[in-house]
């Protein structure tokens, strides 16, 4: 992964610089535009304990979408042809790789900066099959099915945990899966626990971010809905 300086995005609150993250997924080289992006927990709690210069935590290029990302693209013959839905979209990069892998694919996310990002990305990649749409999971109203329902690093707070679980129940097509990146977060495994205890198939593939004793451990979780469910 190498980053470099790309332009400025003019906003009404003010000018934010942005990098470019240039990485290769599944023999495919994509450039990502980010407000800020970092590898390690130590750089992630300076970056919080900054408050992410006021700006929406989506235009942060994080761990664990680039880990989700490289989950996706060892899996693209079955993302080809079948639609996603991907909440807390972002920077974009994982519904990205989706594309490239032929789906069709729903980016959301609640920040319109953020989404505005995550088209410039979308379309600096001329990847066909991306749509956008500002979305709170608070206040969800989309009733359509889609074959997989992605997300990177949204398990952070408990008090969402009902609002994502509503969605990936009213959500997910019979037969689809959710897939969903984490970096080990502590907050994140009552959800999946309660999940797995009603039923639900709860898988994990780990990722590693970076080298040595900074490297930062991810999860990738696939969740399969109850047997008597699918």
């Amino acid at each position: 992964m190498n980053a470099v300086q790309s332009p400025i995005l003019e906003t009404t609150v003010g000018d934010v610089k942005l990098g470019e993250c240039r990485l290769e997924v599944a023999g495919r080289e994509l450039a990502v535009q980010y407000a800020a992006a970092f590898v390690t927990a130590a750089d992630e709690v300076q970056f919080l304990a900054n408050g992410a210069g006021g700006l929406p935590y989506g235009l942060t290029l994080w761990p664990a979408s680039i880990a989700l990302a490289h989950e996706i693209g060892t899996r693209k013959s079955g993302f080809a042809g079948r639609s996603v839905l991907e909440i807390g979209a972002g920077t974009g990069l994982p519904g990205i790789v989706a594309a490239a892998a032929g789906a069709t694919v729903l980016q959301t996310d609640r920040h319109e900066l953020a989404l505005h990002l995550c088209r410039l990305n979308g379309e600096r990649n001329g990847i066909p099959g991306l749509e956008r749409r500002l979305a709170d999971w608070t206040a969800w109203d989309d009733t359509r099915r889609y074959d997989w329902i992605i997300g990177s690093d949204i398990l952070y707070a408990a008090e969402l945990h009902p609002h994502l679980r509503r969605i990936f129940e009213g959500n997910l097509a019979a037969g689809g899966r959710v897939l969903l990146s984490d970096p080990f977060r502590s907050t994140g495994l009552p959800l999946l626990e309660a999940m797995e205890k009603d039923g639900w198939r709860v898988t994990h593939n780990r990722w590693s971010l970076g080298d040595g004793k900074d490297s930062r451990p991810v999860a990738v979780y696939e969740l399969t809905r109850p047997a008597k469910h699918r």
